[in-house]
This record gives structure tokens, C-alpha cells and sequence, in this order.
């Protein structure tokens, strides 16, 4: 791998950690929506990752966030569950032999693709997030809301964050 892209992608997480710690850990509508940015850094990893390195960086990136969340390992679960989603996804829909693109971006992957990469790994890192956090079936109906406004308002501002810094291939 390029030294670049390594050192984009900790900057990378580094950003989006700190943002998701410091401003959108408090910033919640109704206790029914929260963005969780920083899952965005797990989706634009490279192609060529191998797919242990990946469930690592996942697992790394989830536990950091649950030290300062204060929620037993419950991100770690859902950062492994959106690394699973993202091979599966990338392994059905691209060969793996030619990748032109180093990195899963809007400007990369185009519209249509990348809103359905995005739209899975978000609805799969929330789903295992909210239901880990609640365990019980109890409060089903409240739990599938509470993933399905997040989960829009997660997917609302990555999507934002890619249109900002989109950058289009010449093809």
C-alpha cells in the first residue's frame, strides 16, 4: 500500500473519531437519532486491505469509540458486522482482480453504487448497534425506529461529507 493512503486514512480516522466523540456524541433528536460519522472512515478503507487487517481496524476503531461511550463493546459488534457487510458487498458487486480505484468514494464508484454500499453498511452497523444496546425484544418496535431515523440521519450526513469533498475521476 501507498504511503499516502496510509497516512490519508489516519488522518482520516482521527478526524472522524474526534468529530463523532467531541460534537455528534451529544447531538441527538428526541433520543431517537444520532449520526454516527465515523463509520464512514470503515467504508472508504482501500480495496486492496486484506480482509483480516480490516476486521482489526474495525475492531480497533468500535472499541475505541466504546471507551468513550461507555458501552461494553457494543461499537466494536457493529464496526466487525459493517467490515463483514463491506466484504460480502464489495466481493459481490466488483472483481476483486481489477480495481482501478484505490478507495470506495462517491467520485470513484458513482451515484448508484456507492448509495447502495452506503445505505447496507449503514442500516448493518446500526441494526446490530441499537439491538446489542437494547437486548431485548421488548422494545422491538422502538428499536427499529430508533435505527431507522439514525440510520437516515448517519446515511443524510455521509452522503453530505462525500458531495463536500467529492472529487470526480476523469474517465
Amino acid at each position: 500500500m501507498n504511503s499516502r493512503i496510509v497516512l490519508v486514512n489516519i488522518v482520516r480516522w482521527f478526524i472522524l473519531l474526534l468529530t463523532q466523540i467531541l460534537l455528534l456524541r451529544n447531538l441527538s433528536f428526541y433520543n431517537m437519532a444520532t449520526p454516527f460519522v465515523y463509520i464512514l472512515f470503515l467504508m472508504l478503507l482501500p480495496f486492496g486491505i486484506p480482509n483480516l487487517l480490516l476486521y482489526l481496524i474495525a475492531f480497533v476503531t468500535g472499541l475505541t469509540l466504546d471507551a468513550f461511550y461507555d458501552t461494553l463493546g457494543v461499537n466494536a459488534a457493529a464496526c466487525v458486522a459493517l467490515a463483514f457487510v463491506r466484504i460480502s458487498f464489495i466481493s459481490i458487486t466488483l472483481n476483486r482482480d481489477g480495481f482501478d480505484e484505490p478507495e470506495p468514494t462517491l467520485g470513484n464508484m458513482g451515484f448508484k453504487w456507492f448509495i447502495l454500499y452506503a445505505i447496507l453498511c449503514v442500516f448493518s452497523h446500526h441494526l446490530v448497534l441499537f439491538f446489542l444496546e437494547t437486548f431485548r425484544l421488548a422494545e422491538f418496535s422502538y428499536t427499529l425506529l430508533r435505527c431507522l431515523l439514525s440510520g437516515i440521519f448517519t446515511l443524510f450526513t455521509i452522503i453530505l461529507i462525500e458531495f463536500i469533498f467529492y472529487n470526480r475521476k476523469a474517465r
